[in-house]
C-alpha cells in the first residue's frame, strides 16, 4: 500500500487537515495499528511516541516533510501490521518552535 496522495505545501511539508486556517502548531500525526508492539518494533518508529495498550499500539509524533509519513505507514505495511486509524494532530510547541527556530 502507497500513501503518495496526501495533501502538500509548496515547500514540500504535509499540509494540517482543512479546517485549520493558519494554525502555527507543528503538524503531527497518530497512526493506530492493531496488536501490542514489543521493544523491538520501537526502532522502526524512531522519534515516535509508542502507546501500547488494549490491543492496539498508538504512534504519535510530528511528521517532517512529504515524505514522512508515507515512509511511516510504509513501515506499517512492511512489518505486516494492521492499520486501525490515522490521523493529523496538532503538537504542543517546543521550545524550538515556542522561540521561532
Amino acid at each position: 500500500m502507497r500513501w503518495s496522495h496526501l495533501p502538500q505545501a509548496d515547500d514540500g511539508r504535509v499540509m494540517p487537515p482543512k479546517g485549520s486556517h493558519g494554525a502555527k502548531l507543528p503538524l503531527g500525526y497518530q497512526i493506530i495499528v492493531r496488536g501490542e508492539l514489543s521493544r523491538r518494533h520501537r526502532t522502526a518508529f524512531e522519534g515516535m511516541t509508542l502507546v501500547v495498550g488494549n490491543g492496539q499500539t498508538t504512534i504519535t509524533g510530528p511528521v517532517l516533510d512529504q515524505n514522512h509519513l508515507p515512509g511511516l505507514l510504509d513501515r506499517v505495511d512492511d512489518l505486516d501490521l494492521e492499520l486501525v486509524g490515522i490521523k493529523a494532530i496538532a503538537l504542543p510547541p517546543t521550545s524550538d518552535t515556542a522561540n521561532g527556530t
